[in-house]
């Protein structure tokens, strides 16, 4: 039945997919094209991918709304790959790099097979950025040249930068009508790409702003043809070369260097790019899912791999998850993998049946689209973001940044995952946290009725985030999970950052996914991503950054007009008063949420000694009494009934009220008056509501709920167990 009803809604979805690929295409065309071209490629090799890529992922990939194709992200790589391995010859090159495209594919599905799509979480995510920016630098470098009628432009990527003024100037001075008239193109292009989004004509925006540009090139192609007396003005060397016949002109891979270092490089480079930028476009478009599906990541890969090889085979570049044309897909309604299918198929009758047309297109203008996709990807403002969540990330989001523009993306990557891991060595003074438990199980998982909870202890960064990310998975979205780091003396930013994108998901689904333990760490800024140390025992933190938690705590605070003190500096003196903390020693008491009479908090105490010492931390209520009250200890039946009993205390059955005697352990050491301070109200009253384990001298009474940290909407209860229980009692 539930296949049934899915086949019909795959049915009743076509129209609106049918219409997202076709939108979706207008911008894959010259995309497509361009990043070909980039890549030092002949054009045609980036609509095969396209075209490969849409239909085979389609049919055999584990996403939804995504998009496949050739990616940004490869544009550098490639060029190298055939620069390189071509020792010149760009044609030969391309051959060669057509092998290492097929051996790519090749790897990244026994990748998908080995269940190895969790590889991008072992990336830091500044070092990651980094990558990301230098890619949009080596793009906008090369591309900018291009954009200005120079195809000849050479150097290294900073050579290609400097010379960007001088670049400028000859296009102004040049009396090569051809190359200015493409330069303003160019131009004018790049300003369609600025100012698209600023204009807010809805008609307008039917058309996405790459496909503007398409059109009005050719337009003006044939303005010159039809209404002017001038001839074309642009030579044909700087409009794109496509094949007459394109079915029988398939470049085929040579895999004669197969075992060179330089081919083994560009392979490993290849398959490293295309993995990651798949995964991370892959997850942020199943962020944009508004039926909030998650992909099978291991099942896509496979199919990115597969169409790879295909594509490989063809004379196609490497085929990708890409975020910029699946959002698109997203935002015109498309549904299922059927929309990646069709604008694969508007993809073939743009190239069968209008390649005359696209013949028409100047190299600046899609040279323009891709310096605005670089600068999109080195912008300033991801710089100031990656700055925000700390100092330490814009070091290491710099230092891989500048290294791979230097070297390498490979180097540039691993630079960036050392710096990361040393970074992370200097901020905690100890290596040994880190190389002690690198290999130890970090992460205990249970589940308290309905709720899950997930301790995390000693340190979670990226070296171990799969750990907790493979228990996260097993938790249903549509459910409650706690994540308690307070036995975590480090956590980094990428984790910080995962954890926010696991609350999000848990939120659309219906579920609630709450952070705890992190409200006695340091932060290094107030940006939620920031990474956490555990404060030394000895500091108290007199004002810092609140963690979304103890904002909460404040919010509380405000809706029952209590007071809320995050860093306090006088301790509770009741509290080491109650029996629970005879053989524990009181280390911390913080977050009090407090009235006249109730004081909630979470306390951090250790008990044993020497290897066998515990460090536990727990959220109290304490409750002070304005008549006397006899001493009793009160909890659930059988979790501590052998230690009453060796301590010489017994039972207390009240009478009248069999079920509670049954269900909860009362013992103390004046029975007569415990039995009539214990009315059948307040007998009625525990027996409606959660069990507490719940302590009471003459002057008050100390509630504990689970010994650990409680959540947001546990304190709200215990609170209210609180106020209530008091109520009786006062009455």
């Amino acid at each position: 039945m539930e296949r049934k009803s899915a086949i019909k809604t795959f049915i009743s979805d076509i129209p609106k997919n049918l219409f997202s690929g076709f939108v979706v295409s207008l911008i894959a065309l010259p995309l497509g094209l361009g990043l070909a071209l980039a890549s030092g490629a002949p054009p045609i090799s980036g609509i095969i991918a396209a075209i490969v890529g849409g239909t085979v992922v389609a049919i055999l990939g584990g996403s939804n709304v995504t998009i496949t194709g050739p990616g940004n992200g490869l544009v550098v790589v490639i060029l190298a790959a055939i620069t390189t391995l071509g020792n010149g010859d760009m044609h030969q090159g391309f051959l060669f790099t057509l092998a290492a495209i097929v051996i790519s594919g090749v790897i990244m599905i026994i990748l998908g097979f080995l269940r190895l799509g969790s590889l991008g979480d072992f990336f830091p995510a500044s070092a990651i950025q980094g990558m990301l920016a230098a890619i949009g630098i080596g793009i906008f470098a090369k591309q900018i040249h291009v954009m200005f009628g120079n195809l000849n432009a050479k150097g290294s990527i900073i050579d290609l930068l400097l010379q960007v003024p001088q670049g400028i100037i000859d296009l102004i001075k040049t009396d090569n009508s051809s190359i200015f008239y493409a330069g303003l193109v160019g131009v004018i292009s790049l300003l369609i790409m600025i100012f698209y989004s600023k204009i807010r004509n809805r008609f307008f925006q039917l058309i996405p702003a790459p496909m503007w540009i398409v059109v009005l090139s050719v337009g003006l192609y044939y303005y010159f043809d039809l209404f002017s007396t001038a001839d074309y003005p642009i030579d044909k060397s700087l409009l794109i070369n496509l094949p007459d016949d394109i079915l029988s002109n398939f470049a085929f891979p040579d895999f004669s260097k197969i075992y060179q270092f330089d081919f083994i490089n560009a392979v490993i480079s290849i398959t490293l790019i295309a993995s990651i930028e798949s995964l991370l476009s892959i997850k942020a478009v199943d962020k944009l899912d508004p039926l909030k599906r998650r992909s099978n990541v291991n099942k896509d890969i496979r199919a990115l791999g597969l169409a790879t090889v295909i594509s490989g085979f063809l004379g196609g570049l490497n085929v990708v998850t890409v975020i910029a044309r699946s959002s698109v897909n997203v935002n015109n309604k498309g549904s299922n993998r059927s929309a990646n299918f069709f604008h694969a198929g508007f993809l073939i009758v743009f190239i069968v049946l209008f390649a005359s047309e696209l013949r028409k297109i100047p190299l600046p203008a899609l040279a323009a689209i891709l310096v605005y996709t670089g600068y999109k990807l080195a912008s300033p403002e991801n710089i100031k973001k990656v700055f925000n969540i700390g100092k330490e990330q814009l070091i290491i989001f710099l230092i891989t940044l500048f290294t791979t523009i230097a070297t390498s993306l490979i180097t540039g990557i691993i630079v960036g995952i050392l710096i990361t891991f040393i970074i992370h060595i200097i901020i905690n003074k100890n290596i040994l946290l880190f190389i002690k438990n690198a290999l130890k199980p970090n992460v205990l998982m249970f589940k308290e009725e309905d709720t899950y909870y997930v301790s995390v202890k000693n340190f979670s960064s990226f070296l171990n985030y799969t750990k907790l990310k493979s228990k996260l998975d097993q938790i249903p979205e549509n459910k409650e999970a706690i994540i308690d780091f307070s036995l975590c003396d480090f956590v980094d930013h990428s984790v910080m950052e995962n954890m926010s994108n696991y609350s999000e998901a848990f939120k659309r689904k219906g579920g609630d996914f709450e952070v705890i333990g992190l409200d006695d760490s340091k932060s290094g800024s107030a940006h939620p991503f920031a990474l956490r140390k555990i404060l030394p025992k000895q500091f108290i933190q007199k004002e810092g950054v609140l963690t979304k938690r103890q904002k909460s705590i404040q919010q509380i605070s405000e809706e029952m007009h209590w007071k809320y003190n995050a860093f306090p500096t006088e301790e509770i003196t009741e509290v080491p008063q109650f029996g629970y903390f005879k053989t524990r020693q009181i280390n911390k008491v913080y977050n009090i949420l407090s009235n006249e009479n109730c004081s909630l908090f979470d306390v951090q105490f250790s008990e044993g000694e020497m290897i066998a010492k515990q460090v536990i931390k727990a959220t109290m209520l304490h409750i002070s009494m304005n008549r006397d009250i006899p001493e009793f200890t009160l909890d659930r039946e059988g979790i501590f009934e052998k230690i009453y009993h060796f301590t010489g205390y017994k039972d207390i059955d009240i009478e009248h009220h069999l079920d509670f005697s049954t269900r909860f352990y009362l013992s103390g050491k004046d029975e007569e008056k415990i039995k009539e301070f214990f009315t059948d109200e307040l007998v009625l009253f525990f027996e409606s509501n959660k069990y507490y384990h719940i302590e009471a001298t003459q002057t008050g009474l100390l509630i504990i709920g689970n010994e650990r940290l409680a959540s947001v909407k546990e304190m709200k209860a215990l609170t209210d167990f609180g106020v209530r229980l008091e109520k009786i009692i006062t009455q």
